[in-house]
């Protein structure tokens, strides 16, 4: 072959020769290898896979705590929310029976109120009764003072009576 104007005499090696030699090499390389370091490579393979082992076991064990934990935490809430309910419902009924207990008071102090107005009115209907009574009394001592004074007949004495109440009107005497 002519190659930038030289000429080379020795014959290129093949394909077949470099591919030999290339697989000679590889296996000695190989025999070394497997020699040298192929334990240690084993063992460090086989130490890199009973980590991932223990580590996908150790998932499995944390995804199983977590579940439980998962578990006691749902368990709780649910816990919670049922002593919510029941502290609810307590309050409620707690407040209901103060409802209850203001609005008896409430009404009994209305009863007492009304009682106390009834026995009002009715002592001041007394005095009303007692004072138009006295001033009856006072206007038939009167009027029997005027007939007295005048001895007269029917018509006269129902004369006197009517001067006399008209009297005791214009007096505002209270009848």
């Amino acid at each position: 072959m002519i190659a930038a104007g030289l000429v080379l005499d020795q014959p290129f090696i093949g394909i077949n020769d470099t591919f030999a030699m290339s697989i000679v090499t590889f296996i000695v390389l190989f025999l070394i290898m497997r020699k040298l370091f192929w334990q240690k490579i084993r063992a460090f393979m086989q130490a890199r896979e009973q980590k991932i082992v223990d580590e996908f076991d150790n998932a499995a064990e944390a995804n199983r705590i977590a579940g439980v934990r998962l578990d006691e935490y749902n368990s709780k809430l649910a816990d919670i929310k049922s002593e919510r309910r029941d502290m609810l419902a307590e309050a409620k009924r707690r407040a209901d029976e103060n409802a209850k207990e203001i609005i008896r008071a409430a009404e009994e102090k209305a009863q007492h109120i009304v009682r106390q107005a009834e026995r009002q009115i009715e002592s001041e209907k007394e005095r009303a009764l007692s004072d138009m009574r006295e001033q009856v009394g006072m206007l038939a001592v009167y009027v029997a003072e005027k007939i007295l004074e005048k001895q007269l007949d029917a018509g006269a004495q129902q004369a006197v009576v009517d001067n006399v109440l008209m009297e005791a009107e214009s007096r505002q005497w209270k009848i």
